[in-house]
């Protein structure tokens, strides 16, 4: 049985999705689903503090950046004593989960065991599936990924199928960050045209860019979605006002129409794993809500009254 330590929550959910949550011997400090592997050894640590404020939270990830410095730290002598065969981690973004690059050092000096490191870096969906197949071909579970893709893409395919003659399609800017403000790029802008909405200011396949609060105010979207990267639904209201007390914000279509939500970024949005197909249901529940109940409404998104 091959010892893994997963270093990415995604990569988490993929390798328990593939029925491998036995073979998990360590995880990283932000795994958390399923709630069963959180009794595991916790191989990684931030080096900021997560309570602060976004604009704190931003400021501290981009004093340690500036001395080129991981922001995570890595527990080298807990990962030899596991003994891994995998490791599992990621190329994508710094700021988001243990890199690649810290990873490889931290198994600089692991001498007389032979690990593999495997390195995820989705952009789009299919990244995300082509992930959960790179890690199936190396636990022998190739089977077991393919019938899990081919139920991921039927979920997919409900809603996409559903919407097919759909043209009045809004105009939604995702918010990844509150402060600075960030839109949601990567495989957001995609998720959201499959949902029936036309996605602002990302690029699908490209990072999350910053924005100005003038460059929302011109694309003037008809719906927001707030789905900070890393913040629970409570944790994101806790600094609501961020946004509420932007000159723009009164005069955006969206809050005149009282159509903004707030959504789980930490769970669902920003992990690129199987959730991301719920991510497409909670998306077609808020933009198509005539055509989609799934039953997200109250646990992963919620509607935010402006009045």
């Amino acid at each position: 049985m091959k010892r893994i330590i997963s270093l990415l929550p995604a990569a988490t959910e993929i390798i328990c999705a593939l029925g491998l949550e036995e073979n998990l011997v360590g995880r990283s400090h932000e795994c958390d689903f399923p709630a069963s592997i959180q009794y595991l050894p916790i191989c990684s640590d931030a080096k900021f503090t997560s309570t602060g404020s976004s604009k704190e939270i931003d400021q501290q990830v981009k004093e340690i950046l500036s001395d080129s410095l991981s922001i995570y730290k890595i527990d080298k002598a807990l990962i030899q004593e596991l003994k891994p065969d995998i490791i599992i981690t990621q190329a994508q973004c710094d700021v988001c989960a243990v890199s690649l690059k810290d990873v490889e050092e931290a198994l600089a000096d692991f001498i007389g065991h032979q690990t593999q490191i495997i390195s995820l870096e989705p952009k789009v969906l299919n990244d995300v599936f082509d992930d959960i197949r790179k890690i199936a071909a190396a636990t022998d579970t190739m089977a077991v990924a393919e019938t899990l893709i081919e139920d991921l893409e039927e979920r997919k395919d409900i809603v996409k199928h559903k919407l097919k003659f759909f043209n009045d399609k809004p105009k939604v800017a995702c918010i990844e960050w509150l402060e600075p403000v960030m839109v949601s790029g990567n495989w957001i802008p995609e998720l959201v045209e499959i949902a029936g909405g036309k996605s602002l200011l990302a690029q699908n396949g490209q990072h999350s860019p910053f924005v100005s609060w003038e460059e929302i105010a011109e694309a003037n979207p008809d719906i927001i979605i707030i789905m900070p990267c890393g913040f629970s639904i409570s944790r994101t209201m806790q600094e609501i006002n961020v946004l509420l007390s932007q000159p723009q914000w009164s005069n955006l279509q969206a809050v005149k129409n009282n159509k903004i939500y707030v959504a789980d970024g930490n769970h669902y949005f920003n992990r690129s794993g199987p959730r991301l197909v719920d991510s497409i249901e909670i998306l077609a529940e808020i933009i198509t809500p005539k055509y989609f109940n799934f039953g997200y409404e109250g646990n992963a998104w919620l509607k935010f009254d402006v009045a």
